[in-house]
């Protein structure tokens, strides 16, 4: 991250990251910038931009973020929230005053938060170790294509061109804890752009270097080109536990992962539920999942016997409902409000009823909570003659303020006003009529008007 504002473009001093060696240091105050205007002081209270003669605040980039720490002088305490590069490379602390008053040329004690440090570094080798642990898994195409390394989690993102399989990331992950707990050591030399290359160090596409690199070699395992902080030997990441794995573009694949004390507070959140699911189930740990396939299978059980009891009820509704059938000319209609659990059985007691009722028009409807239900059926001998269980339905459910439609044979719709079914049953009677008169080939668009103020009063 660089501050691009031309006032930090212009600060005329110098400033020297000691950071890698140093979370500490005595140090003085060069330079303070207080609302995009340069100050001799600042006082408590104040959010200001710091310049440290020398400084152990690592300035996120590279993925990494920036370390946090405090700034004590003799006269006050800054607390450091971010670190920043300016356009000419230097560590920009951004600091709240919280005691006292700081002033330019003053001497400081800078002091950077080791616990966050110490598990962003985790993080951040176990990133290494993960890159190269894909190549090994996936194959050499894989490169990285940015990351995330905070002192909760690390995030890589690299090019793949399909979902890992499940067996890919066991072996990925596992490889990665391997490399943890062979205790390989980090080594960090400073080496020419040419020599590195040479060396087979891996390098970030389109990211630009200096004549001079740094070479981060974990063991004979990895080697990468990388500025930032890592730990001297791979044991100090404890243990590595990828969350997840997921795509992000064409070609982008992403893993998020946690080590050390954050892989620890996953298991230990993972065994919570575990024991929270063994104590409803009633059971011991080695036998939770015989446990659920057994419940499953009695639940398997119980919606067969509930689907076979609802179509059995369906069918006995769809008997009484016969009742109401009336007659236009030779056609049966029916049109009725019926109790169904849901859509599948609403359609399914229009097939049912067509398969009793020959020659027939069938528009049943259902509440459900606030919502209507509607379906409709036409036989296959008058959808021949020009009835439509779409066009049907669709004025139907226009009453009902709503929408739907589907095949001549057989359609559905939803609406929002259950207050109106009545009005949308007795438009089918309307519908069959309209298609006797106009001789057995009936348009709905040519009789809109005649239903016209009843839809635009719905």
């Amino acid at each position: 991250m660089q501050v691009q504002d031309n006032v930090f473009a212009n600060i005329p001093v110098e400033s020297t990251f000691v950071g890698y060696e140093q979370l500490e240091t005595d140090t003085t105050v060069s330079y303070i910038i207080k609302d995009r205007e340069v100050v001799q002081e600042a006082n408590i209270g104040d959010e200001v931009y710091l310049v440290l003669k020398e400084t152990p605040f690592y300035a996120e980039s590279g993925g990494q973020i920036a370390d946090k720490g405090t700034i004590r002088t003799e006269s006050g305490l800054a607390a450091v929230n971010q670190v920043s590069k300016s356009p000419k490379g230097l560590h920009i602390q951004h600091a709240t005053v919280k005691e006292g008053k700081l002033t330019v040329d003053q001497q400081a004690h800078a002091e950077v938060d080791k616990e966050l440090r110490k598990y962003v570094t985790r993080n951040h080798t176990a990133t290494h170790l993960l890159h190269q642990a894909l190549k090994d898994v996936l194959g050499t195409h894989v490169n990285q294509a940015g990351s995330l390394v905070e002192a909760q989690r690390l995030r890589f993102d690299f090019s793949h061109f399909s979902p890992i399989k499940a067996e890919e990331l066991k072996q990925i992950e596992r490889i990665v804890n391997d490399k943890i707990w062979d205790d390989l050591k980090v080594t960090i030399t400073h080496k020419s752009l040419q020599e590195a290359k040479a060396m087979g160090a891996m390098a970030l596409f389109g990211e630009k270097y200096g004549d001079i690199v740094r070479v981060v070699k974990i063991g004979d395992y990895s080697l990468e080109l990388c500025g930032g902080c890592h730990v001297n030997t791979t044991s100090e990441i404890g243990l590595f536990k990828i969350v997840s794995e997921s795509g992000t573009g064409a070609g982008t694949r992403r893993i998020e992962a946690v080590t050390s004390k954050g892989a620890y507070e996953l298991f230990s959140q993972k065994l919570a539920v575990l024991e929270e699911v063994q104590q409803v189930l009633k059971t011991n740990e080695d036998a939770v999942v015989s446990r659920i396939q057994s419940l499953f299978e009695e639940l398997r059980a119980v919606e067969k016997e509930n689907e076979s009891l609802n179509s059995k009820m369906a069918h006995a509704q769809a008997e009484n409902v016969l009742n109401d059938t009336v007659i236009i000319g030779d056609i049966h209609v029916l049109a009725k409000q019926v109790q169904v659990k849901d859509m599948n059985q609403l359609r399914s007691m229009i097939d049912d009823l067509k398969q009793q009722l020959s020659s027939s028009v069938i528009l049943l409807a259902a509440v459900s909570g606030s919502k209507v239900q509607l379906a409709a059926g036409v036989s296959k001998d008058l959808v021949q003659e020009g009835l439509h269980a779409g066009k049907l339905i669709k004025q139907a459910a226009a009453i009902c303020g709503g929408g739907g439609g589907g095949r001549p044979d057989m359609a559905q719709a939803g609406g929002k006003n259950p207050e109106k079914i009545s009005d949308a049953l007795a438009y089918a009677k309307q519908y069959v009529t309209e298609f006797m008169q106009k001789g057995g080939n009936c348009d709905v668009s040519n009789f809109k008007q005649d239903i016209g103020l009843r839809i635009t009063q719905n």
